[in-house]
């Protein structure tokens, strides 16, 4: 066999080599993370759960998710370890003062209109765009107009009546009966 026919296998175990080696390396950290835990410590589980460590038995590891909470987990449950700073930036929301001698962004936009006074937004109207209850809207009576028919038919001469159901039709109701 020639040099030419074998250069692709070796070129594919040597990538398959190299893949394997980093893949073995990332489980050797992870292996040698979660065995350096300590009680006390923050971590990450693999579902994205924050808690302390409490317990750290040879299988499985006992944490403290809140104030009466102890959940138990496998190592391997275990996503990362968190250093205090970090654990107490996402879980209490305290942010470690790195950053003190930067300049510090004000929250309105005084700085960009060179002066420090607040404006004046009062004259601005507030618009409401809510429902309003009907016992709010005026009530429009319905007028009754005399009805006047013509003199030269005797029969008609009576005024015609008009009961209450007829005031009440609105908005185009018919009245077939």
């Amino acid at each position: 066999m020639s040099l030419v026919t074998l250069l692709p296998f070796i070129v594919l175990i040597g990538a398959m080599f190299l893949m394997t080696r980093s893949a073995k390396k990332k489980q050797n950290a992870a292996a040698q993370m979660r065995n350096e835990m300590q009680p006390g410590t923050g971590v990450r589980t693999i579902g994205g759960m924050y808690a302390t460590v409490k317990e750290v038995n040879e299988e499985t590891v006992l944490l403290d998710a809140g104030p009466g909470v102890d959940l138990l987990f496998a190592k391997n449950a275990i996503g990362a370890v968190l250093g205090d700073d970090e654990y107490n930036r996402i879980v209490h929301g305290i942010e470690h003062d790195l950053k003190s001698d930067e300049s510090v962004v004000p929250d309105d936009a005084s700085s960009l209109t060179g002066t420090d006074e607040p404006v004046d937004v009062s004259d601005d109207k507030a618009i409401d765009l809510g429902k309003k209850d009907a016992a709010e809207e005026p009530v429009v009576e319905p007028t009754v107009q005399p009805v006047v028919e013509p003199a030269d038919e005797p029969a008609a001469a009576e005024p015609k009546k008009t009961d209450a159901a007829d005031l009440k039709k609105s908005d185009g109701e018919s009245d077939t009966k």
